[in-house]
């Protein structure tokens, strides 16, 4: 067996183990693509020949999963040392009319099915022959190996600068020796080294909130036993040695929970029950719409707020309308939960690094401009109150998780059975994602890419989900829900647009 690359990070693993059959935790996206004029290619292989030329860069992509003796710890990753790429690129074929709303509804039921774990956790599918010489990409990766920050890093790595750029450009790929099977004795000396670094850390000025004790690495019950005892003495050495940052932090978030506007907050942060706050099935509706970044800053310097707000208070209008139509609209504003990276500036590392925020959408407010400006207020505060636990993610992403795999697969099983998303209150009603892509426009394999529309994880309870991504002069919106929740999201993508156009309006005629 190969050697063990790393174990995963605590929220790597609970997106793993938190997975079902209906509840698949993979993200993706669905980009549409400008072939050359005259191009007489086939960008299929053109597009796997790139790939393929730059996957050293990028060597997560050709790790698989091992996982311990009955889940009883968290896995590892593993060099995969059958990797095929032809099992990874695959070409798929739209029927007619061979368009982009048509690679929509096939990348939704795409998306819908559950990865490989006997392979590396990622998938691309290439839909070429569609009119005005456009391609399509579908691509799916289990959140366990990535989240959208390291995703963008991870793009940057496998995508082109310029249409010119050619496959062969990149660096060569370092030679690696052939891996060596894992010797029992190894455990027993894995054992003693950490002891003897145990006594060592606590004389070496500083190390003690770095300490990290030496590990058999191996997959095997022995192994497994004996790392996580090793991993139960040391969590605990390096918390205890970072105990005053951690103290800072909560006591500057109770500090701000406590604060008037902050407790008037948190009432408005229970979400109320709607039809979309359900149990979901395994099936798929996505759609993707792009607006004017151009149009949404010049909302956000006239409201005082950011992007995002304005993203936000465009979802809530759109929510409204959806559950007006219905006749489903409930008096207590809708909330939405916002992702927040814990990354810092540069980190590309390949693992979750992400907490978030809840905030109202104040669907309870008719008027557009009086509603933004409820949720620029409601953002604030509530990125008060989130913003001093950022530095506590680091801390607690490795928390000893021995046993519990087993137990959250369990419960992860029986609330999807049991229907209790039907009957329970919802934590939050939606989730609400913005990430920054790209402000330069982005090839691959000669081809331009017009838009990157996200694809991401509706849940039980969560039937929808919001996801923007920023590119050159546009904000991509994935819209991705369940289907037996929302058969078909096409129509919110209209609602998206007329929310844009009665926020301009609201604001322009107040200018």
């Amino acid at each position: 067996m190969s050697e063990t690359i790393r174990k995963l990070s605590v929220v790597d693993s609970a997106f793993l183990f938190a997975e079902t059959a209906e509840c698949p935790m993979h993200v993706g996206s669905l980009t549409i693509v400008k072939l050359p004029d005259g191009y007489d290619g086939d960008f299929y292989e053109d597009f796997k020949a790139r790939i393929a030329s730059r996957l050293h860069l990028a060597p997560s992509l050709r790790w698989k999963l091992a996982q311990t003796p009955f889940d009883i710890d968290r896995p590892s990753w593993i060099e995969d040392d059958q990797f095929d790429l032809n099992r990874h690129v695959l070409r798929g074929a739209l029927p007619a009319p061979h368009d982009a709303a048509t690679a929509e509804r096939l990348a939704g039921w795409l998306h819908a099915k559950t990865l490989n774990r006997a392979r590396p956790l990622w998938e691309l599918y290439v839909f070429d022959g569609m009119p005005d010489n456009q391609a399509a990409i579908y691509s799916k990766m289990h959140h366990a190996l990535i989240d959208g920050g390291a995703g963008a890093a991870l793009t940057e790595i496998l995508y082109e600068t310029s249409a010119t750029s050619e496959p062969g450009a990149a660096p060569p790929p370092p030679s690696r020796g052939a891996s060596k099977p894992q010797d029992q004795r190894d455990v027993a000396s894995s054992m003693f080294a950490a002891y003897a670094e145990l006594w060592r850390a606590p004389y070496q000025p500083g190390q003690l909130g770095k300490l990290e004790l030496p590990r058999s690495g191996g997959t095997d019950l022995a192994s497994v036993l004996l790392d996580a005892a090793i991993h139960q003495v040391e969590w605990p050495l390096r918390v205890s040695a970072n105990l005053g940052e951690i103290a800072s932090a909560y006591s500057a978030a109770l500090s701000n929970a406590f604060k008037p506007e902050s407790i008037k907050a948190l009432d408005l942060l229970s979400a109320p029950s709607t039809p979309l706050n359900a149990a979901i099935s395994s099936e798929r509706s996505f759609a993707g719409v792009t607006l004017s970044m151009a149009r949404v800053k010049a909302i956000a310097a006239k409201a005082g707020g950011k992007v995002n707000d304005v993203v936000l208070a465009l979802s809530s209008g759109m929510l409204r309308r959806y559950l007006d139509d219905a006749g489903a609209l409930p008096k207590k504003s809708l909330t939405a939960f916002v992702p927040i990276s814990a990354r810092e500036k540069g980190d590309a590392e390949l693992k979750n690094q992400v907490f978030g925020m809840v905030v109202t959408l104040a669907t309870d407010i008719d008027d557009p401009k009086k509603r933004l400006e409820a949720i620029v207020a409601g953002a604030t505060t509530a990125k008060e109150l989130a913003n001093p636990l950022r530095s506590l993610v680091p801390h607690f992403a490795d928390i000893p998780t021995f046993g519990s795999p087993m137990l959250l697969q369990l419960l992860a099983l029986f609330y999807g059975r049991s229907g209790l998303a039907n009957s329970l209150p919802p934590p939050m009603n939606v989730v609400v994602s913005n990430i920054f892509f790209s402000r330069a426009p982005i090839y691959i394999a000669g081809a331009q890419i017009e838009h990157v529309y996200p694809m991401s994880i509706p849940v039980h309870g969560q039937a929808l989900n919001i996801t923007v991504n920023g590119y050159v002069d546009g904000l991509d919106f994935g819209l991705m829900a369940a289907a037996n929740v929302v058969p078909n999201v096409e129509p919110l993508t209209k609602m998206l647009t007329d929310e844009l156009d009665d926020l301009e309006h609201a604001y322009g005629s107040a200018a």
